[in-house]
């Protein structure tokens, strides 16, 4: 008898030991060993938009995202080429109580409920080809997370109250049509002339004014910003120039006030001050704005190093921790009309999170019960093609970029807030 139980028991041991682990979570690795980091993203917004909790594991794995297991999630895994464990749940309470210890830099984030996506674009009223190139538009189609698309009317009319997450990207808030014709065609013109007309202004620097104004009290609401390029400095310079005549008479007809300088109000921006406008026709002719751009006049895809993400206590700096996570914390630079920002006009109250030697590159802010993220240049692997204009990049070629990552980090981190925004 004794024999026999004997044998059970090393039957019971040994089967324990083969038989597979019980797969109760999900985890997706955002380490070196993740096969694609960007449609890792589209995953954990596909999982909200199911109205599933995600976590976000802080510093774990390069930023790993843990989810409950289904035969759905791990049949999407696969087919979008993204990498996963199964793991039990005492494996994945393993996890969590290693983050809990107060002495590694680590934490657990539970996302909730995903953002309503818009992207502020000109293809909603011309055929606007520049902005195929538009990095954000680019990595939520790969990355296949929802969005629609708005323009001036919209927001003049009141929409940006339906959404939760607004981007803005090689635009220009100052009404001088980008100071590029590489990006503007005379159709683009005309729909801009057309929405002014429409709603009342004389100018298109008008509607644009009232655009940015409608865009900060969205912001202020509570709602989530993000720009790049130049729209994150030409928002600002409309915001300080209002009421005032920046424009030049190539754009608008009229001269600007020979004393636009000294009337700019910096208290009324977002992250900037103490700038200077440039001239009618940009820096030594490059199209440029102002000295906010740290790289006024040094063109565009001309590539000078790398900029560092800052490391943030995962436990006391929660929010940059998450717009930060990453696989790699030096990061490629990459150009564009406004590239990146210098340290000078950087307000002391706008968050550095990125930055090379020269210039401030990625920066976090809030506005009354809202926040925003303004990152520089264009795209992240963007170059340029014959003719100065740029290509769309194919980001099949790059599933695993750092710089692209800074961008879908944002676009998750609204799902953090528990509180629905209130308009």
């Amino acid at each position: 008898m004794k024999q026999h139980l004997s044998f059970l028991l090393l039957l019971l041991a040994i089967l324990g030991n083969t038989m597979p682990v019980l797969a109760n979570h999900v985890l997706i690795p955002m380490d070196d060993r993740q096969t694609n980091h960007l449609k890792a993203y589209g995953i954990a917004y596909k999982i909200l938009k199911d109205d599933q909790d995600v976590d976000w594991l802080l510093n774990y794995r390069g930023g790993s995202f843990m989810i409950k297991y289904t035969t759905a999630l791990e049949t999407e895994c696969r087919v979008r080429g993204v990498s996963f464990e199964t793991i039990s749940d005492g494996q994945a309470a393993s996890i969590r109580q290693q983050l809990s210890d107060p002495d590694v830099n680590m934490n657990v984030v539970t996302l909730q409920k995903a953002a309503k996506i818009i992207v502020y674009s000109p293809i909603k009223v011309s055929p606007a080809e520049f902005e195929n190139t538009d990095a954000v538009l680019l990595v939520l189609t790969y990355a296949e997370i929802p969005y629609e698309v708005v323009y001036d009317e919209e927001i003049l009319k009141g929409d940006l109250a339906k959404y939760d997450w607004l981007h803005l990207h090689h635009e220009d808030f100052t009404g001088q049509y980008g100071r590029n014709m590489h990006r503007q065609t005379l159709a683009d013109i005309k729909a801009q002339e057309d929405i002014a007309r429409k709603y009342g202004y004389a100018k298109v620097s008008q509607m644009k004014l009232a655009v940015a104004k409608a865009i900060k009290a969205f912001c202020a609401g509570g709602g989530y910003l993000f720009a790049m390029c130049s729209a994150a400095e030409t928002l600002d310079i409309a915001l300080a120039a209002d009421g005032v005549d920046i424009v030049g008479s190539s754009y608008d007809g009229d001269d600007m006030d020979p004393n636009a300088q000294q009337k700019l109000d910096f208290t009324k921006t977002f992250a900037f001050g103490n700038f200077t406008l440039e001239s009618d026709n940009g820096y030594r002719g490059f199209s440029t704005f102002s000295d906010i751009n740290s790289a006024g006049g040094r063109g565009f895809d001309q590539p000078q190093g790398f900029f560092e993400l800052f490391n943030f206590s995962a436990k006391w700096d929660v929010i940059p921790a998450m717009l930060t996570q990453n696989h790699e914390s030096i990061i490629k630079e990459f150009f564009g009309q406004t590239t990146a920002f210098r340290k000078g006009a950087v307000k002391p109250s706008s968050l550095v999170m990125g930055e090379s030697k020269s210039s401030d590159r990625y920066l976090y802010g809030e506005v009354g019960k809202g926040q925003w993220t303004f990152y520089g240049g264009h795209d992240p692997e963007g170059l340029r093609g014959g003719g100065g204009f740029r290509n769309p990049t194919d980001l099949n070629l790059h599933p695993h970029s750092p710089g692209y990552r800074l961008i879908l980090n944002n676009v998750l981190f609204p799902s953090a807030r528990k509180k629905k925004r209130k308009t």
